[in-house]
């Protein structure tokens, strides 16, 4: 019986009736006619709340199921399936309450839906998470009625529901695709052109119009009735690092995400695309200590690896130590190899600081310093500016801005790879200074 009760709840069409009764119970003071009427409203009011519970409690009901998604992909929309099954043999409004886990903090979700007597239904929402990690999902409450709406019986389904949420593997395909489809222009990133070719030769073949003149073999020309070329393939298996920095650094929020998680799907993207292309990826994370160290391989199963890892990273609250990484990349990574470095510089006496250390690195390795506009300053410093604190605070921006330059310009001139990237376009400019590489042999 308690059980029961629990389930009942009465809608607000109920309460609208009884406030109707109580004004013609008023009105009846005036005139008493009207009073016997009211109470044989009463009584069809009271008859029809039999009705439809009897009605909502027989032995039919509805049936319902959340279907969740195997993982979510962080930063992107990820579907949620609603499956709705009317067994009464008359038509039923519902009105659906999912009970979405704490780190979405939305506790407001409601669908109303109408199905037929013996019909199905289905319906579809979206969820942004904002971080890695576990996510719990609570009941699914559902809140039937039938067309009279004066009661309503909830059904519960799908009792705490756990999907993990790993880095964009959304993103991911999306740069994937597109690589395949021969469109990453579509998207931004550029088509470099060649300089020169690799030379990891591949076969000779006949000349036809286009080919380099260059790569004409004259030896095997004078053998043959026309001209012939040697053909050449770019390198592959070339080991390519993405390096991580977890420190207090990276947590600067933009977009609801923390730097690290736009580093963090930068670095799945690309090593999905140096995949692609035949090379080695490798993945390394630190702060004032070592965290993660995968070695560089060219399996595509890879792939799963690094994803394993990423899911597991997250920022400390202490500062980077960079003499840490440049002893793991002396003693770890023998081999010439294309090192990714994700990390943030807000002053230039921090780049000093560590300058050594990198400088240490590109000795052997082609480095790559990636490291973040601050587009908060920058509209900041756009501004009109028309009063004294306005004056201050887009000068004070601006000095920032120029801080900014003066630190690539710096590792430039030591011979060191940079991008300075504004969140948002991290994976693209990553994927452009990728090919570049790649297409002028720095490697």
């Amino acid at each position: 019986m308690i059980k029961l009760l629990k389930s009942l709840y009465l809608t607000p069409r109920f309460f609208y009736v009884l406030a109707v009764f109580a004004l013609l119970f008023l009105v009846s003071y005036w005139i008493p006619a009207l009073y016997g009427i009211v109470w044989i409203l009463v009584l069809v009011l009271g008859v029809s709340l039999l009705i439809e519970f009897s009605m909502l409690y027989s032995a039919f009901g509805l049936e319902a199921a959340r279907i969740l998604p195997e993982k979510f992909s962080n930063s992107d929309e990820n579907e949620v399936l609603i499956r709705l099954y009317n067994k009464y043999s008359f038509t039923i409004s519902i009105g659906i309450v999912d009970e979405l886990p704490v780190q979405f903090q939305k506790r407001d979700f409601f669908r109303k839906i109408t199905i037929p007597g013996k019909n199905r239904n289905t319906f579809t929402y979206g969820v942004r998470p904002v971080e890695r990690g576990e996510y719990v999902f609570g009941n699914l409450n559902c809140y039937a009625s039938s067309r009279i709406g004066l009661l309503r019986k909830r059904f519960t389904f799908n009792n705490e529901q756990m999907v993990k949420v790993y880095p964009s593997f959304i993103q991911m395909k999306k740069y994937d695709f597109l690589a395949i489809d021969n469109r990453l222009s579509h998207i931004g990133l550029k088509k470099i052109r060649r300089i020169g070719h690799t030379m990891e030769f591949e076969q000779i073949k006949e000349y036809v119009v286009g080919d380099d003149v260059r790569t004409i073999n004259w030896k095997s020309t004078a053998k043959h009735a026309g001209l012939m070329v040697n053909q050449y393939q770019d390198e592959k298996m070339q080991p390519v690092y993405s390096i991580i920095d977890t420190s207090r650094v990276m947590k600067m929020p933009f977009n609801g995400l923390k730097l690290v998680d736009f580093a963090i799907n930068s670095a799945l993207a690309f090593s999905n695309i140096a995949l692609k292309k035949g090379d080695k990826v490798g993945l390394v994370d630190f702060s004032n200590k070592l965290g993660s160290y995968l070695p560089a391989i060219a399996k595509k199963t890879y792939l799963n690896n690094i994803l394993e890892v990423l899911y597991n990273v997250d920022t400390k609250f202490l500062d980077s130590d960079f003499g840490v990484l440049q002893s793991l990349v002396k003693r770890k990574i023998t081999h010439r190899s294309l090192l990714l470095l994700y990390t943030n510089f807000e002053h230039i006496s921090s780049l000093h600081r560590q300058m050594p250390y990198l400088q240490a690195i590109a000795k052997k390795h082609v480095l790559v310093v990636i490291f973040f506009e601050n587009t908060e300053l920058r509209s900041l410093s756009e501004m009109e500016a028309t009063t004294i604190p306005e004056i201050f605070d887009k000068t004070i921006a601006q000095q920032f801005e120029f801080d900014k330059k003066v630190m690539v310009r710096e590792l430039q001139q030591r011979g060191i790879q940079t991008i300075l990237t504004p969140p948002e376009a991290l994976t693209v400019n990553t994927i452009n200074k990728y090919l570049e590489i790649k297409a002028k042999g720095l490697l």
